[in-house]
This record gives C-alpha cells, sequence and structure tokens, in this order.
C-alpha cells in the first residue's frame, strides 16, 4: 500500500529540522522527513562532541566525502567536500560557528527583481525567532533570546584571543561586541552552536523535540531517487534503502538536500538545462537552465604561526592526554572536548571598493587542519581567512541517470581578476595584523605560507596549492522573478517555477552567499519559508538600523535605507 503525506521533506539537514518542526506544529497536516543519512545518534561523541569536530570528516559513516573536479584554476587540484551523512545534515558535523551575515547581503538580496521581501528588514525576525543568544542582553534589539537555536558567546578567554582582538585594534580595526548585531565589521567574540558544552545542531534543536509527534515520521537511509509528476503537478516521490523500492505519495513535495543534493534530484527528474539531460537520456520536464549554476562557495587559507610560550590549546590534540579530556566532557561537558575552538575572529573590508566587509577571519588558539593534521610545533595558532564575495562561479551537472553517482562540481575557485586580487589582499591583511606588537611575546614566527612566500603570484600560487573550501555552498538553484531566465524557484512560495507542488528549502536558493558561515542564514531561510507553505501571515518586518563604513553612530543616516551593494 502506498502511503500519502501532506509534506513530504526530502533530506532531513538543517532546513529539513526546520521544516520537520513547524511544518509538523499543524496536527491536521502529516508530515515525512526522508533522510539519506543515518541517525544522530545521542551517544556518538564524534556528533555530540564540539571538539570531536575535525574527525567526521573524511569518515563515511558521517560524510558523503565529495570531491570537485579537477578545478582548472587551482592547478587542477580536485578539492574534498565534507557533507553530513546524518540526521541534522551538515549541521551534526560542522564547526558550529553562527555567523548571519552581514545586513547588506539582504539588502542586496532584496534589490533584486521579487525579491523585496528577503531584505534585511524581513529576514531580521526570522533570526530572532530562531536564537536563543546567551552572548546578547535581554534588551539587545537585534537578538532573539527563547529560540531553540541555543548560542554560546566566546568566551574567548585564552590569552591568544586577547592579543589578536589587541593586534587587530594595532592594525587599524575596530572591536565589535556582537558580529550578528548592530556591527558585524570588527573584531570580538563568535557566537557558537554550543550549549552546556554540547553541540546545537538543528536536530538537536528541532527534530528530536518532537519527534513523538503523531503526524511526523522520519525516515532514516532512504535515499530519494526520483521525484514523481503528474503532468508538471508533483505528486511523490521514489526511495530506496538497501536495495528496495518504495513509492510515496505527496501533497507537496519539499526538496531540502542542499546545494550538492536539491540540484542533482531536479536534474535527474527531469528538471534542468534540457539540453544536458537529454544527453544522458532524461526526458526534460521543464528547461531550467538555471539548476546546477550560479554555483558559489567559500575558499579559505590558514596563514599559521609557532609560539614560544606555552599558552596554545595545542596540547590537547596529543592523543595521550584526549582519553582524560572526553572523561572530562562525559562527566562534566567541560574542558578542552566543550567547545570548537572558534570562538573569536572579524569581519574586516580589504580594500575602498567595497561598501562592507570581504574578507572573514576565524582565530584559534591552535595550528591545525579540518583533517586533523597539526603543525610541526609545540603551540602555535591560526587563522582562517579568505574572500567572502569570490565573483567566480561554478556548476553542478550530473554524471548519468544514476542516482548513486556522484555529480560533476566545478567551483571555478580563483578564476577571475577580482577574486585573485582579493586573495593577495586577504594573506596580506592577515599578515598584519599577526604581526603587531600585541602578539609578539606569542609569536615565533610563520609557519604557514612562510616565509618563502612573498609576491602576489607566490600568494596566489600558495593559495592554489593550500586552499580548502569553508564548506558553504550555496546558490545552486536560487530564486528569482520568473522572468529571471536562471532562477529556478520563486521567493513568494518557494514553488519551482512551471511546476506545482514542488519546493525547494535550503541553501540552494540562496540567491547570493552570505558573508559568513552559512548555517544561520539556512535555518533564517528555513524559519520564513515554513511560514509561506504554512499559508501563515509572516512576521512583520524590522525596520532597524545597522553599521555601514562611513556612519559612526546609530542615529546617523535614515533607518531601513537601501544601501549601494555589490552585484
Amino acid at each position: 500500500m502506498v502511503q500519502t503525506y501532506d509534506y513530504v521533506i526530502v533530506g532531513g539537514g538543517s532546513a529539513g529540522c526546520v521544516l520537520a518542526n513547524r511544518l509538523s506544529e499543524d496536527e491536521s497536516k502529516s508530515v515525512l522527513v526522508l533522510e539519506a543519512g543515518r541517525s544522530d545518534y545521542p551517544w556518538d561523541l564524534f556528533i555530540q562532541m564540539p571538539a570531536a569536530l575535525m574527525y567526521p570528516s573524511g569518515n563515511p559513516l558521517y560524510d558523503w566525502k565529495y570531491y570537485t573536479d579537477p578545478e582548472p584554476y587551482m592547478n587542477g587540484r580536485k578539492v574534498s567536500h565534507t557533507r553530513g551523512r546524518v540526521l541534522g545534515g551538515s549541521s551534526s558535523i560542522n564547526g558550529m560557528i553562527y555567523q548571519r551575515g552581514n545586513p547588506m547581503d539582504y539588502e542586496k538580496w532584496g534589490a533584486d527583481p521579487g525579491m523585496e521581501t528577503w531584505d534585511y528588514a524581513h529576514c531580521l525576525p526570522y533570526f530572532k525567532r530562531l536564537e536563543a543568544a546567551f552572548g546578547a542582553g535581554p534588551s539587545d534589539e537585534y537578538r532573539g533570546h527563547h529560540g531553540p537555536i541555543k548560542l554560546k558567546r566566546g568566551p574567548a578567554k585564552n590569552p591568544l584571543f586577547k592579543a589578536f582582538f589587541d593586534a587587530a585594534v594595532e592594525a587599524g580595526y575596530s572591536r565589535t561586541p556582537d558580529v550578528n548585531g548592530f556591527r558585524q565589521e570588527g573584531f570580538g567574540p563568535f557566537d557558537s552552536h554550543v550549549h552546556n558544552g554540547r553541540r546545537v545542531s538543528a536536530s538537536n534543536a528541532y527534530l528530536r523535540p518532537v519527534m513523538k509527534r503523531e503526524n511526523l515520521t522520519v525516515e532514516t537511509l532512504a535515499v530519494v531517487t526520483n521525484i514523481n509528476f503528474d503532468g508538471t503537478r508533483a505528486n511523490g516521490v521514489t526511495w530506496q534503502r538497501n536495495k528496495k523500492q518504495f513509492h510515496v505519495n505527496a501533497g507537496e513535495v519539499i526538496l531540502a538536500g542542499g546545494a550538492f543534493n536539491t540540484p542533482q534530484l531536479l536534474q535527474l527528474s527531469g528538471i534542468g538545462d534540457a539540453e544536458h539531460l537529454r544527453s544522458l537520456g532524461i526526458d526534460p520536464l521543464v528547461d531550467l537552465p538555471g539548476v546546477g549554476e550560479n554555483f558559489e562557495d567559500h575558499l579559505e587559507a590558514y596563514v599559521q604561526h609557532a609560539s614560544p610560550e606555552p599558552v596554545s590549546e595545542m596540547p590537547s590534540l596529543n592523543k595521550a592526554k584526549m582519553p582524560w579530556i572526553g572523561l572530562q566532557w562525559l562527566l562534566a561537558r567541560t574542558g578542552p572536548a566543550a567547545t570548537n575552538h572558534f570562538e573569536g575572529g572579524g569581519f574586516v573590508r580589504s580594500n575602498e571598493d567595497v561598501d562592507y566587509p570581504n574578507l572573514m577571519f576565524h582565530f584559534l588558539p591552535l595550528a591545525v587542519r579540518y583533517d586533523g593534521e597539526k603543525a610541526d610545533t609545540k603551540h602555535g595558532f591560526q587563522v582562517h581567512v579568505g574572500p567572502m564575495y569570490s565573483n567566480s562561479r561554478g556548476s553542478l551537472k550530473i554524471r548519468s541517470r544514476d542516482p548513486y553517482q556522484h555529480p560533476s562540481i566545478v567551483f571555478n575557485y580563483l578564476s577571475t581578476e577580482e577574486d585573485k586580487r582579493e586573495w593577495v589582499e586577504a594573506i596580506r591583511t592577515a599578515r598584519n595584523i599577526l604581526s603587531q606588537p600585541a602578539l609578539a611575546p606569542y609569536n615565533s614566527g610563520e609557519i604557514a605560507p612562510g616565509p618563502s612566500v612573498q609576491t602576489d603570484e607566490e600568494i596566489l600560487e600558495w593559495v592554489r596549492n593550500d586552499a580548502e573550501t569553508a564548506l558553504h555552498p550555496s546558490c545552486s538553484a536560487r530564486m528569482g522573478s520568473a522572468s529571471d531566465p536562471m532562477a529556478v524557484v520563486d521567493p513568494l512560495t518557494m514553488k519551482v517555477h512551471g511546476l506545482d507542488n514542488l519546493r525547494v528549502v535550503d541553501a540552494s536558493v540562496m540567491p547570493y552567499t552570505t558573508n559568513g558561515n552559512i548555517h544561520a542564514p539556512v535555518l533564517m531561510l528555513a524559519e520564513k519559508a515554513a511560514d509561506l507553505i504554512r499559508g501563515q501571515k509572516p512576521l512583520e518586518p524590522e525596520y532597524k538600523d545597522y553599521y555601514r563604513h562611513g556612519v559612526h553612530s546609530k542615529d546617523a543616516g535614515t533607518l531601513g535605507k537601501k544601501q549601494k551593494v555589490r552585484s
């Protein structure tokens, strides 16, 4: 017997967990979540322990292990992309950094035709609805205080953090009390998805608290292979588990598989560039050339230094100490394992051509890569840095009709002159900050890139060979007006253009990526989309001022004024 649900959500990641919670609030509606990965077991230390974040990467139990094709401007190097293979998606294995992005990101969204209800004023109340920002005071009008995402501020107590913040001021930059509040530009403690020493994934925050609702069903290890249609009306999906095939009917199908899986499933189902689909033997249902195009990502590099002072967190990487560190976390949720270590950083403008920060810094009081490879030093520190608004664009295209074959992925990192220029600026800006007097007592020399890398071309060559993805893929099925030939999703309904009862809600619909980690924007987007899907009145916009370069006080300028943004 084929079961029928009002909503079938394809993907139990960040957006899928939000949708499952909000859509199942209506007891008259039945909701099915189909997650291709496994469950995020509460006893799984690699998921729940914040400092264990590096271990799932590359592990097929947690990671889909995507790779780009040889990147043409990165010396033909394939760049690995970790994507969560568990409930909660990448929020169950990511760095737990909470960054909204700059208010002007959303002003740029709202400036596009048909996107007026996605400007900062309309997005702010949804950020506030999802947050419980414990680092913000109860009267802070920019932050939420009662939402499901419990956020830890800093604390950035290691002396290396203070030295880094002081060094940034010495280099001519400012401090800011909250990069997610009135002023993003500057340096200070970061918010993280950590509460009481434990990861706050989208699953922990949204899905698990409502798993017992009678109208909510969650299936794991459920690989959706096709969207089913009656004409141009989506009426269900086909999915597999252990080579056994299932069909389910749906009042609405909502794709929440992320920037890789959503365009892949759309193409497998006949939605995309018609010529490409025909070349693979797929009959096009709707010719939408924007599916899989406009692909954006953030590339980042690690500028690492050795330290002569025994103040870094490098000893916590010593395997001999890990049993005690793990026991400390198990018994009291404290110690080095209770933090993601990304407790502070900042946002700056690297040149006068940009109106708001185009570089993001994550500072760590240790020197280590995501793959767990630590620098050859007893003590050290590093910054992750990279341009936030690269104008390089890539694409995602399925290789065959096989839903289990990973698609062709190319981001074209470093393909434009602007991209290359800002990368040189990024490394020089990082070096300028790290060479300031405040850090001198803790600095015994640069490990990476190293003193041999000095000229612009040497910097770019190091980036080509050493930079990694910041794991922020987005914009591969972007929102936009139906008059835009490359737009895929209607911003007022989240429906796929030209089709009925098929919606997309995940990072793929972002029209432009934001200048920071994208998990928070995805949660906001899903909160807002849930209201649109349910036909509820959206939250009232909040027209609050925000910091802009050249404006030095809250009462200067015009509230809610649209600002010039980069195209």
